[in-house]
């Protein structure tokens, strides 16, 4: 943490900041005036303990402890990174757009509905190919291996030598993963992971660096293939989402940026609102290609990302995974030379529960409760040991050639592992006429029979489950599931965070179900009758359940998802109830997984609510102050000094009437960002040039969305020592009518109205409406309930 004393944008209060000997740079950079500010009780604004004080003390010990390894990255949670921009989702009516809409006909606004229902649809579509595609080649290429494997072990186990297998397993799984981490790790890093919580980032409105790029997705699709064929710990679920979340911002544009292709097409959806809506419909179009649970989808949609939902919305995302879903499914059984069987709805299928075997007493309500506990802790014990190894990594393998060799450790790893659980176990079970073991091992059982510890193991993580779910009573005895629970649980915590792209809901359903299915059977045991409690596969279910809602804390889609997946509605209530206790047990102890890493990132993330205690607080106490404002005819030497001087990186300017000599501050006319005012630098519109030449193209909206979404850097405009001198207009460019609050408001107030309606710069006005601060992202998210009340995060350039 040798940096982070330098780093820190100390925003701390005024008794503080004398303390550091410095003015303190704010959020938007500006330095803060020297005062106290004073609450009605008259006594300094002081909040939580964790104040920057406590932080600057701690930091004078760890720096001597640290100085000796540089090769250490500092880490602190209690940061937020400055690095991370807000999307607009609010659109700057200004004169320019008002003038748009107003020229548009209702037909125009019809042919508009059209298109989105039509892009909706190509969403849908293409996510359903990239599932498919995705299916068919882990299929291929894990079969081909387990194969080549099995033959190996086949021949060796008569004659010994069976370690030669052993290292071609190890090596197979370690040559998958190595291809599939070198192209994350290199190429685009933020493909790795699942890219949940980067889209949850996104839907909330946070613009994550290359999350959405064509590049991306590449390298996501042959990541996934790579490491669920390398027989990592791993699925192919959560990457699903991602990948429609970025076929859905590409096919929306009309244009691919990457590939710097423009088809002209549907122009009028290249900004922030009309993307960030579509984003959700390819989330939803993910999670449905995945599950084959287009409602499932929709409800992930509305329950993880998006701030602002409406009816039509709702329609459109239900139309992308119902189409998206169909799609994969049509594909499939093209594949699988049955034409229009339309039996594969999701790359994960549970297979049917029949009911009969299903039913379920009154009685067993509370086990299922119980199980729910139970899944809420192991939940809650995965998420701390991954947090803690997320936090070894930031620090010490932030090199990818490091990540790589972790990558292929942990396949070997993986392999070995399950290798040798696969040669001291002696669960030999008889291999019936209908046997739905794709690779029955027989080793060292007797002839017709086959090692059911291999059925667990040397099998893609979707195959274990089903088989889990389905296998007959018996099929697998105690000690087996347990030693599998135990190892695969430490195997899938190490995996979730590689430089690979993977996802955890499968691993996390084979870890209940295993844990589940022991549940089951050991009831069974207890009770004499074991008639009653003949189904370990219902008590499987419900543990699969239980362990992931545990971990990623999602009830309602999780639920939803659980029931469309197993095509059996009798377990909507049980699974419910399962989830609503694995989330209330898990967040006692530690948040959900995908919350974790939102926060270990740093990303000023904005929950529903403002945090409970904050109503002491107003838009006084929290806004960034003073304010870089711009006068309405501005010179053009000034806002070219304003938008590249790197200390201050704003992105919002409140235009202001011309400012007198005086101190009271300017009245507020406007707003403009610094993507606005980029184009209006590049196009050279200034006062003088209007005059002289009067054949002047004016400036329309369409000049903005083509420099929509990599606006130019401000060091890549020239302008020359002259046109400093001349003026800028920015009245037909600013939003005359932008948002504002008075500063005696409170924080739930101000944190509401910002998070409903995606703002992303709140302007604070004193009764004369004059500006007096602003409000942006990070000043809000920069206050949350901690142990002990509310606690303020620090910002920092990280």
């Amino acid at each position: 943490m040798a940096n982070i004393t330098k780093k820190v944008s100390w925003s701390s209060r005024a008794d503080e900041s004398a303390a550091t000997g410095e003015g303190t740079p704010l959020l938007n950079g500006s330095e803060q005036p020297r005062y106290s500010r004073q609450l009605s009780g008259g006594g300094i604004f002081q909040i939580g303990r964790l104040s920057t004080v406590d932080l600057d003390e701690e930091m004078t010990s760890v720096e001597d402890s640290l100085r000796g390894r540089p090769k250490e990255i500092p880490h602190n949670e209690k940061l937020l990174s400055l690095k991370f921009e807000s999307l607009d989702y609010d659109n700057s009516e200004n004169q320019l757009f008002l003038e748009e809409e107003r020229r548009m006909s209702y037909m125009g606004f019809r042919c508009l509905e059209i298109s989105r229902w039509v892009v909706c649809g190509l969403i849908g579509f293409l996510t359903g190919l990239i599932a498919c595609f995705i299916d068919i080649l882990v299929e291929q290429l894990a079969g081909f291996k387990y194969q080549v494997v099995k033959q190996n072990i086949e021949k060796f186990t008569e004659v010994g030598g069976l370690s030669i297998s052993l290292i071609l397993w190890a090596v197979l799984n370690s040559a998958f993963v190595m291809l599939g981490a070198i192209i994350v790790a290199f190429f685009e890093p933020i493909a790795a992971g699942s890219g949940i919580p980067q889209i949850k980032c996104y839907l909330n409105g946070v613009k994550i660096p290359r999350v959405v790029r064509l590049k991306t997705l590449v390298v996501k699709v042959c990541g996934v293939i790579c490491s669920v064929a390398g027989g990592l710990a791993v699925g192919k679920e959560g990457p699903m989402i991602h990948s429609g979340a970025v076929v859905a911002a590409g096919v929306s544009q009309g244009r691919s940026t990457s590939l710097k292709r423009d088809f002209k097409i549907f122009e009028y959806f290249r900004r922030d609102t009309e993307k960030r809506d579509f984003v959700s419909a390819g989330a939803a179009a993910g999670v449905s290609a995945a599950f084959g649970a287009p409602v499932g989808g929709v409800l992930f949609s509305l329950e993880e990302g998006a701030s602002f939902w409406n009816q039509m919305l709702t329609w459109r995302i239900f139309f992308a995974s119902m189409i998206s879903t169909f799609t994969l499914n049509f594909f499939l059984s093209i594949y699988n030379g049955k034409t229009g069987d339309l039996s594969n709805p999701g790359l994960i299928n549970f297979g049917r529960f029949e009911s009969d075997s299903v039913a379920y007493n009154l009685y067993e309500i509370p086990l299922f409760i119980a199980m729910g506990a139970i899944g809420g802790l192991l939940g809650a014990l995965f998420n701390v040991l991954n947090y803690w190894l997320t936090i070894l990594r930031i620090r010490y393998l932030h090199r990818p050639c490091l990540q790589v060799m972790e990558a292929m450790l942990v396949a070997a790893v993986t392999a070995t592992v399950s290798f040798s659980m696969i040669y001291f176990s002696n669960d030999c079970q008889p291999l019936g006429p209908d046997h739905a073991e794709e690779y029955p091992l027989q080793l060292f059982c007797a002839d017709g029979e086959y090692n059911s510890m291999a059925t667990a193991f040397f099998n893609t993580p979707e195959r274990s489950v089903r088989s889990l779910f389905h296998n007959q009573p018996g099929t697998y005895n105690p000690l087996t599931l347990g030693m599998f629970t135990l190892t695969y649980f430490f195997l899938a915590c190490w995996t979730y965070g590689l430089a690979v792209s993977a996802g955890v809901f499968i691993p996390s359903l084979l870890i209940g179900a295993a844990w589940g299915r022991l549940f089951g059977i050991l009831l069974a045991s207890i009770t004499s009758s074991g008639s009653i409690w003949a189904d370990p596969g219902k008590y499987a279910l419900i543990g699969a359940a239980a362990q992931l809602g545990g971990i990623v804390r999602m009830t309602l889609s999780l639920t939803v998802i659980m029931v469309e997946a197993t095509g059996n509605v009798t377990y909507g209530l049980p699974i419910m109830l399962v989830l609503m206790t694995a989330k209330i047990v898990g967040d006692y102890f530690v948040e959900g997984l995908y919350d974790i890493h939102i926060k270990l990132q740093s990303v000023p993330f904005l929950h529903w609510e403002a945090p409970a205690t904050s109503h002491w607080l107003t838009a006084r106490e929290v806004m960034s102050s003073p304010v870089t404002c711009f006068n309405r005819i501005e010179k053009v030497g000034t806002i070219v000094d304003v938008l590249s001087n790197t200390s201050t990186n704003h992105n919002g300017f409140p235009v202001v009437m011309q400012v007198s000599a005086s101190e009271e501050p300017a009245r507020l006319c406007g707003l403009i960002l610094r993507s606005q005012l980029i184009v209006l630098l590049k196009h050279k519109v200034f006062v003088e040039l209007a005059r002289s030449r009067l054949t002047q193209r004016k400036l329309q909206l369409k000049d903005f969305r083509d420099a929509y979404p990599r606006f130019p850097p401000i060091q890549s405009i020239h302008v020359s020592q002259d046109e400093r001198e001349c003026m800028m207009d920015l009245t037909e460019f600013m939003n005359p009518t932008p948002y504002t609050v008075p500063q005696e408001t409170s924080l739930p107030r101000v944190f509401k109205l910002f998070r409903a309606l995606g703002l992303r710069h709140l302007v604070v006005v004193d009764e004369e409406n004059g500006v007096v601060g602003l409000v942006t992202r990070k000043d809000l998210a920069r206050y949350h309930l901690g142990k002990h009340g509310l606690e303020e995060l620090q910002l920092a350039q990280t």
